[in-house]
C-alpha cells in the first residue's frame, strides 16, 4: 500500500459543523503561541482532539426492516421498558428503551436507526445532567424524532449531557428516512434513547459498545439471517 493509500484510510472526515470549532481552536493555538511558545503545542494537541470529536466515518448499514441498527457510537446505558417522553405523542405504556451514552471522545453523528417517514419532531428545553444518569432522559434538554418504521412508530431521542450545550437536527417532518442515514449532531457528551414498539428483541446489553449505523441493537425475528448492506 502506498503512503498515499495509508493516509487516505486513515484520516476521518470531519463533519462541516466541526470545522467552525476546528478553525477557532487553531486560532487559540496560534494566540497561546504568541503569549508563551509550550502552550502552542496544547492548542495543537486540542485542534486535533476537536477535529477528532467531529469526525464522520462512514458506515456499512444492514438493510434489513426487521433490524434496529444503533443511532449513536457509545455504550448501551440502558435496556428496559420506560415511558416515552409525552411529547412525542406515543402514548404513556413503557416501551422497550435502549440508550445509548456517547462520551467526549465518541463519533457524535446521529443516525437513523430504521427507515421510515419522520411523522414528529419535538424539541423540550431541560438540565444539562451528566447523560449516563437515568434520570437525564426526563430532566435534561432533548429533541425527539417519530420515524413511522414498517414495525410501528420509533421515538428517537436527543438528550444534551453535562458539557453538551447543543443538539442539532437535520431531519424534518415528513422526511422519509433510511436506515443509518444521519439526521443530526451533539456537542459534547450526551446520548440517545430509543423507544421501541411491541415485538422488538433487544439483541444488546449494558456496558456494551455500540456503532451508530452498523451495530444491531434490536430484532423483531426470532432468527435473524444475514442482511445486505450499503456503506454512507
Amino acid at each position: 500500500m502506498s503512503l498515499a493509500d495509508t493516509i487516505r484510510n486513515t484520516m476521518v472526515p470531519v463533519h462541516r459543523e466541526g470545522w467552525p470549532f476546528v478553525a477557532a481552536f487553531a486560532a487559540g493555538a496560534i494566540l497561546l503561541g504568541w503569549l508563551w511558545d509550550p502552550l502552542f503545542y496544547v492548542g495543537v494537541a486540542l485542534t486535533a482532539w476537536c477535529a477528532y470529536f467531529f469526525r464522520d466515518p462512514p458506515r456499512v448499514t444492514p438493510l434489513d426492516d426487521d433490524l434496529v441498527i444503533s443511532p449513536a457510537d457509545g455504550k448501551v446505558s440502558a435496556v428496559g421498558p420506560a415511558a416515552p417522553p409525552q411529547e412525542l405523542g406515543l402514548g404513556d405504556e413503557p416501551r422497550t428503551r435502549i440508550s445509548i451514552f456517547m462520551d467526549v471522545f465518541s463519533v457524535h453523528i446521529n443516525r437513523a436507526p430504521v427507515r421510515g417517514e419522520v411523522t414528529e419532531i419535538a424539541y423540550r428545553p431541560g438540565k444539562f445532567l451528566n447523560a449516563d444518569l437515568d434520570k437525564a432522559s426526563t430532566e435534561n434538554e432533548r429533541n425527539g424524532l417519530v420515524i413511522d418504521s414498517p414495525h410501528g412508530p420509533v421515538g428517537v431521542v436527543q438528550v444534551a449531557g453535562l458539557v453538551a450545550r447543543r443538539i442539532l437536527c437535520w431531519s424534518k417532518t415528513g422526511d422519509e428516512l433510511t436506515a443509518g442515514e444521519r439526521f443530526g449532531l451533539i456537542r459534547f457528551g450526551s446520548r440517545v434513547d430509543l423507544y421501541l414498539p411491541e415485538g422488538a428483541v433487544p439483541r444488546v446489553a449494558l456496558g456494551q459498545t455500540a456503532v451508530a449505523g452498523e451495530t444491531v441493537i434490536a430484532d423483531y425475528r426470532a432468527d435473524a439471517a444475514t442482511a445486505p448492506s450499503r456503506t454512507s
